[in-house]
């Protein structure tokens, strides 16, 4: 007798596999939040110390267990002494269903020790099978063994105007042929893709070398490496190693700020791969002259070779970005007016940006909603509540009779004239876009006009976008001058 395909079983594994994926989608769009709001209450540099490094492990919803994992056992110990309770807290209020936290070192932490740069079991003229070693990057989602973010490539990387200076010379140092500056120092604010740019030369260096040898750490990572070795006698160890790799990528960069011997071993380290024609980039969220306490001759280093800014993202960049990350979500529909509000909304940086989405997308996939806009104003309103610039109906109307040249009081005039009733209508358009007000709110900022008339001014003019380049160019302009 033939066997019958049990399909209702595949089914319901596939399912299951799905609803294990959005549960971590949103677990870490939660993490997104708590880590958000430890950033503030902490600083940046305890924040980047500890929290930052955090992993998401399993849930165990039997007992209500959330585990969070480190990269080391003195990392994993320091959390549990000085914020067990606080992260306890925090994921109890975000979910009621989480009753604790257990703190542990990553399962892939031993296997990350055999390749770590301070590991002495392995001798220092190692085979080309090692590739890559790294600092661990426990907190990124993407992490892989070979210490690179395999989700952070040139590829998946959106340029705009703000970028596209790094973005090019990233490529340039990864390219082929032999670089003309070196060392590249990328600066751009927390969140706007230095640390995306390590990772894709990273991976384009090495697909093109791949008996190469690449170091990548941040900077604080470096510290700890040179500390160790001092302590343990292995201070020409950790030089050998450190002075044979063919890339050197050091991110946060200004972390390594007041620590003198430090300071002097990365600039022997510089001259010394510079005299071997191998490559550096490092990455900082400053200037190289807006460091503190650096040591004239490693700030002369750090300046020689190509400073290369990221801008934060403007209006179209940031839509851009948001449209690239959509791709995963597929077939879910997020509408154009959604992206559009989380682009003009979410300005502060691209990570922010991507986190209000991606904690969008997971609470509509677990709760069957549609995404819409008043999905998007309930679910994101500290992200929102943060970035919003309180832009008012004044403030749009000057700019508008400014763009336009036309006296202010047209705007609660009853003169009905095209050269004045355009203009007025646009700037109704971006009260609605740009202000938490209601349509009767802006008739009465608009000389007591009915909330009928703001209606049709609003539905006339984002009709006039898709048909009238021109019209569509001035509202474009008048939203860079009024988010600027």
């Amino acid at each position: 007798m033939a066997r019958i395909p049990d399909t209702n079983g595949a089914a319901r594994k596939r399912a299951k596999g799905e609803g294990e994926d959005m549960e971590r989608v949103a677990l870490a769009a939660d993490w997104d939040d708590i880590s958000t709001g430890l950033r503030k209450d902490l600083g940046h540099q305890l924040h980047s110390q500890w929290i930052k490094p955090v992993q998401l492990g399993e849930f165990d919803s039997e007992t209500g267990t959330l585990a969070l994992y480190l990269p080391s056992e003195f990392a994993a110990e320091w959390v549990r002494k000085h914020f067990a309770d606080r992260l306890s807290l925090a994921w109890k209020i975000m979910r009621s269903e989480i009753k604790t936290v257990a703190i542990e070192v990553h399962p892939s932490r031993k296997r990350m020790a055999d390749i770590s740069l301070g590991d002495s079991r392995r001798p220092a003229n190692d085979g080309p099978e090692l590739r890559v070693v790294s600092d661990g990057g426990f907190g990124d989602p993407g992490f892989s063994s070979v210490g690179l973010d395999a989700s952070l490539t040139f590829a998946a990387f959106v340029t705009g105007d703000a970028n596209v200076l790094a973005r090019n010379a990233a490529q340039r140092m990864a390219a082929n042929e032999k670089p003309q500056f070196s060392p590249l120092y990328i600066k751009a604010a927390t969140g706007q893709g230095k640390t995306h740019l390590l990772h894709a030369i990273g991976h384009q260096f090495l697909s093109q070398h791949p008996r190469a040898r690449i170091f990548y750490c941040s900077a604080e990572r470096f510290m700890v490496e040179f500390v160790q070795a001092l302590k343990q006698n292995r201070m020409i160890e950790f030089k050998t190693r450190l002075r044979g790799f063919d890339l050197l990528l050091v991110d946060d960069l200004q972390f390594i700020i007041g620590k003198a011997s430090a300071q002097e071993e990365l600039l022997y380290t510089i001259d010394h791969l510079l005299s071997e024609g191998k490559r550096l980039v490092f990455a900082a969220d400053r200037a190289p002259q807006a460091l503190d306490s650096v040591e004239p001759r490693l700030l002369s280093r750090l300046s020689m070779g190509l400073v290369a800014d990221i801008q934060p993202a403007d209006l179209e960049l940031r839509r851009s970005i948001l449209e690239s990350k959509l791709t995963r979500f597929a077939p879910l529909s997020v509408p154009d007016d959604v992206v559009d509000f989380l682009a003009r909304t979410i300005t502060r940086n691209v990570r922010e940006l991507v986190g209000g989405l991606n904690k969008l997308i997971a609470y509509a996939q677990l709760t069957g909603q549609p995404v819409s806009l008043q999905l998007a104003e309930e679910q994101l309103t500290d992200i929102l509540s943060a970035n919003r610039r309180r832009i008012t109906i004044d403030e749009i109307q000057r700019t508008v009779c400014q763009f336009y040249r036309i006296d202010r009081s047209e705007m609660s005039s009853k003169r009905r004239t095209r050269a004045v009733v355009r203009p007025r209508q646009v700037a109704m358009y971006l009260s609605k876009v740009l202000t938490p007000r209601s349509y009767p709110e802006i008739g009465r900022k608009f000389g007591g006009r009915d909330h009928s008339t703001v209606i049709h001014a609003v539905k006339l003019i984002e009709d006039l976008r898709t048909r009238d380049a021109d019209m569509d160019g001035d509202v474009r302009s008048l939203l860079r001058q009024l988010e600027s």
